[in-house]
């Protein structure tokens, strides 16, 4: 098993689906890929430490609209979400810290839990990629399209053979070539949260498919602008 196997292992039996909410209005991370983050409020310095005395798991979740009236309370947030696990942490001056989340699964969050503590938690089901029957036999073309396309797109980013070489991986599947890609792809952030709710394998890569033909026929960069993303801030 690669270390990249190994840090996406993850067993559902053995989680107990309370999560801690870690939610942001300008970030959706995806299973399969690695995100930074600096963490510096109070409540999710707390998150971060609790996160740490256990099983170093913490779920992001996008603020849903009108966040902006009550971001220090508890505005509601998008029901699909994903499951990440510290990967490793770094503490900064003034009790800020560093961190590499990678994301494991998606959630769909049941229950907000009373707030209790600073941060905040909740019942959450994990759930799994579909892949329709009837679309077993089209799927290896739509592959090979979705990564045609992908690659065309990449001399518009920095430093982009590290990640080619991750969608290009012979044994990748479909469900994490999309996510890669939708993680990478310069999206607005509501069109992101559609792609990580999305569980049909083959219409989420169908979707992202559009995205990037619509980009070429644009001229436009469709990609951000280097691999891995810097640093974001909660």
């Amino acid at each position: 098993m690669s270390q990249h196997e190994e840090d996406l292992a993850f067993d559902p039996a053995e989680f107990d689906g309370r999560a801690r909410l870690f939610p942001l209005p300008n970030l959706v991370l995806f299973p399969h890929v690695i995100q930074p983050l600096r963490v510096f409020e109070p409540r999710y310095v707390d998150l971060l430490h609790d996160a740490l005395a256990g099983d170093k798991l913490i779920t992001m979740a996008l603020l849903a609209r009108g966040w902006e009236s009550d971001y220090e309370g508890r505005p509601p947030v998008e029901p699909v979400a994903c499951l990440g696990r510290v990967l490793t942490w770094q503490a900064q001056p003034k009790g800020q810290f560093n961190l590499l989340l990678i994301g494991l699964r998606r959630v769909r969050i049941a229950t907000e839990l009373p707030p209790e503590r600073k941060f905040r938690e909740a019942e959450v089901e994990v759930l799994e990629d579909h892949f329709a029957p009837d679309g077993a036999k089209d799927r290896p073309c739509l592959q090979r399209k979705l990564l045609d396309a992908y690659e065309a797109m990449l001399p518009c980013v920095e430093d982009s053979e590290e990640l080619f070489n991750q969608v290009a991986a012979k044994n990748i599947s479909l469900g994490a070539l999309t996510d890669v890609i939708s993680y990478a792809l310069d999206l607005n952030v509501c069109e992101k949260q559609v792609l990580l709710a999305e569980l049909d394998v083959d219409r989420r890569a169908r979707r992202l498919l559009d995205h990037l033909h619509a980009a070429r026929e644009h001229a436009r960069p469709t990609l951000s602008g280097a691999f891995p993303p810097g640093f974001s801030a909660n």
